[in-house]
């Protein structure tokens, strides 16, 4: 059986959705964040060396990283489902926003996190001003631009399909679910960018993402 070793608020609740929409079997181990520093525990490392989530486990296959593990489960047990055709231009888009969302969305938006805590942390009062102009100095002139450039780039790329891929729901669209989500959250994001903010309504409704939830567990970045 398939078993994902789930972190709390975190990629790992992608997987979950992923799952429920193939209608597959599978088991939940949880882990829960250290409250203080919200770094995973390090139990996970027995399953992965990292210690990091989302990981899965098929038998004795352990595949790590939301990409890999959708393009694993889509590839393995999908039978066609929520992935274009091979050589279209769906399945060309299909694996671009698989990697994008990752490897290029999710940056500046981790990176707002880091700075949002080094701003509000507590430190002593002679350092405090110092940091706190810094982080606002690098998101003012880096960071909240970049953020806002790939949500330009995203509303307008949902003007052309309803879906990431094309026409038709697929796995690009559970990957670039936590982005947007962070993005929501923390981010700015809002009904001023009417097709993601859309996109996210869109996938709330779905009957396996819900499912995904009631077994996931309360899941902060929708708070």
């Amino acid at each position: 059986m398939i078993v994902v070793h789930h972190l709390n608020n975190s990629r790992s609740q992608r997987v979950l959705w992923l799952l429920e929409e193939l209608e597959l079997d599978y088991k939940i181990v949880r882990y829960e964040r250290d409250k203080h520093t919200m770094l995973a525990p390090p139990e996970l490392r027995a399953i992965h060396p990292l210690g990091k989530s989302p990981v899965i486990s098929d038998g004795d296959i352990v595949v790590a990283e939301s990409g890999a593990i959708i393009e694993y489960l889509v590839e393995t047990y999908g039978h066609g489902r929520l992935v274009p055709p091979a050589g279209t231009e769906e399945r060309r888009r299909w694996t671009y926003f698989l990697h994008y969302a990752e490897g290029s969305a999710m940056a500046p938006l981790l990176m707002k996190l880091i700075f949002d805590r080094v701003e509000n942390s507590p430190a002593p009062f002679f350092v405090k001003p110092i940091a706190r102009g810094i982080a606002q100095r690098v998101k003012a002139g880096y960071i909240e631009p970049q953020i806002a450039a790939h949500l330009n780039y995203l509303e307008a790329e949902l003007n052309k399909w309803p879906w990431f891929a094309g026409a038709e729901f697929s796995a690009a669209d559970i990957q670039m679910s936590f982005p947007l989500e962070a993005a929501a959250a923390r981010a700015g994001l809002d009904g001023s960018r009417p097709n993601l903010t859309a996109f996210l309504k869109r996938i709330h409704s779905r009957p396996a993402f819900q499912r995904a939830l009631e077994r996931g567990g309360p899941y902060e970045l929708l708070k």
